[in-house]
């Protein structure tokens, strides 16, 4: 199960540095050797530049093919996005209720669920045997478990869709738990837990969630040798047969087919099925993490993993535009003021990043994370925090502003490039509650944003008061001492054992 931050970091490796500079050093190399330039050498450098010379043309309006909705009598959602480039039909069921919704005493539930679903099989087709008939098709069948759902997905060449289908729906409908497959699963998961304070990085992200979230916090619980052994093949019947309803379920399909046929085949399959009782979704509480630095030590490494974090927001903030044109100045890529301050200008840093980032239905988590050695620990993190700071009081320039709008809608055509890309998002958008019309807003929202409002969004949400320090590494190389940046709390990292045996 993938608990780490969302969206993803914005990590700069080394093969990254390298490319860099591949294109940079020559250049730089030239300024410093060459003398004071002449006008003559000037007009002549643009002479040598004719791609400043080509007109870049405005962004085309965002109109991407709509997938077709469907709602059946009871209650189930279809989404169909035609696409006869290639001879495939891809489909997937997303099903409401995930980790998020599992018993406090039994975390890791879903994720086993998910795990072994596909695994054991039917009543009628053992796993096995699944994994024989899917191989000789060149197709696939795979079940997962989430923080807000699970998921059924399906692949195939157009020609065994039915087939394929077939399988998938006798999965969906009649699943044999096998107590050999939860066995399974449960030791792989707790291989993980053996293995989760190995990576230091690792260990930063888990409490920096535990400290935005709460360390009880749905979002923020992790699997323990206890909760795993707690689930039973019980379990995991109750849990299907609880979610598993068509009122709580989206099909999509996206592919090489006919929608009307489409529709026919997916209504025969699962329109007969009894609608389920109505569910209402859990309301969580969330608040702003304490100031202060919680330091895990780590004495076999001489780096130090920072993570400075907060609460984010939701996607539907009507000040979403402009957190992100916001966060993009701050954190956004290599010319961000974050890597440029800290990492290039200072050097106080090998890796450091940020993000603002924005769930659908909770708030997302505010982070700025680096890593630097052990001796510059305390000199990165203030530089971090000044450059916190410094959203609060320096607006965007004309140039950084331009920039960042501009990278947020470059990259924005390309996550919705293809049919498939849009179908997915359309099915997120409907699971959470968005309008459909969700992604056609972003461009017009991303172009209105000004510097005045990244400096209103940057005020209002932006406290450094209400920010949380994680850092992981060996306190014996860390000088100064972490107690100038604040109070400083121990964070136990120990594994609990697993029942009946000794502390790890």
């Amino acid at each position: 199960m993938n608990r780490s931050m969302n969206p993803k970091p914005y990590r700069w490796t080394l093969m990254a540095a390298a490319v860099a500079a591949t294109f940079l050093l020559p250049s730089l190399s030239f300024a410093q050797a060459a003398a004071a330039p002449t006008k003559p050498a000037a007009s002549a450098t643009v002479a040598q530049q004719p791609w400043k010379k080509i007109p870049i043309p405005p962004l085309h309006e965002f109109k991407p093919a709509q997938p077709k909705r469907i709602e059946l009598s009871n209650g189930l959602v279809i989404f169909l996005q035609e696409d006869h480039e290639l001879p495939f039909i891809n489909g997937g069921i997303l099903i409401r209720g995930g980790s998020r919704d599992e018993p406090a005493a039994k975390v890791g539930l879903v994720s086993m669920y998910g795990e072994a679903w596909r695994t054991s099989g039917t009543a009628t087709t053992d796993g096995d045997t699944l994994d024989d008939q899917l191989e000789s098709k060149a197709a696939h069948i795979e079940t997962s478990g989430g923080s807000a759902n699970t998921s059924l997905h399906w692949s195939s060449l157009k020609g065994d869709f039915d087939t394929v289908f077939a399988s998938a729906v006798d999965l969906l409908l009649h699943p044999v738990f096998k107590a050999d497959k939860l066995a399974l699963a449960q030791r792989q998961l707790d291989t993980g837990i053996s293995r989760r304070n190995d990576d230091a990085s690792g260990i930063a992200v888990r409490e920096a969630i535990k400290l935005v979230y709460g360390p009880e916090s749905p979002f923020a619980r992790q699997p323990e040798y206890a909760t795993v052994a707690a689930v039973t093949v019980d379990d995991l019947k109750a849990w299907h047969d609880r979610t598993v309803v068509p009122n709580g379920m989206i099909v999509s399909v996206s592919g090489d087919f006919n929608s009307a046929e489409m529709e026919r085949k997916l209504r025969a399959a699962l329109e007969p099925l009894s609608r389920g009782p109505a569910t209402t979704p859990e309301k969580f509480t969330f608040t702003d993490p304490k100031p202060g630095v919680r330091f895990a030590e780590k004495d076999d490494v001489n780096q130090s993993n920072v993570l400075i974090v907060g609460l984010g927001t939701e996607r539907r903030n009507p000040d979403y535009y402009a957190l992100s044109v916001m966060n993009e100045v701050f954190s956004g890529g290599f010319g961000s003021r974050i890597v440029q301050n800290v990492r290039t200008k200072l050097g106080l840093a090998y890796d450091v990043g940020g993000n603002f980032s924005a769930s659908y239905d909770h708030p997302g988590i505010f982070y700025i994370q680096a890593g630097t050695k052990s001796e510059s620990t305390v000199a990165a993190t203030k530089a971090m925090l000044d450059e916190v700071n410094r959203l609060k009081t320096d607006p965007p320039t004309i140039s950084e502003l331009s920039k960042a709008k501009d990278q947020l809608l470059n990259s924005f055509i390309f996550h919705y490039d293809s049919p498939e890309k849009i179908l997915n998002e359309q099915v997120t958008l409907a699971f959470y509650g968005y309008p459909s019309d969700f992604l056609e807003k972003y461009k017009t929202g991303i172009e209105h944003v000004t510097a005045a409002d990244v400096s209103r969004v940057a005020n209002k949400y932006v406290d450094p008061s209400k920010l949380g320090i994680v850092i992981v590494g060996n306190q014996a190389g860390i000088k100064p001492p972490l107690d100038t940046l604040g109070k400083v709390t121990e964070i136990d990292i120990a594994i609990p054992p697993p029942p009946g045996k000794g502390t790890e």
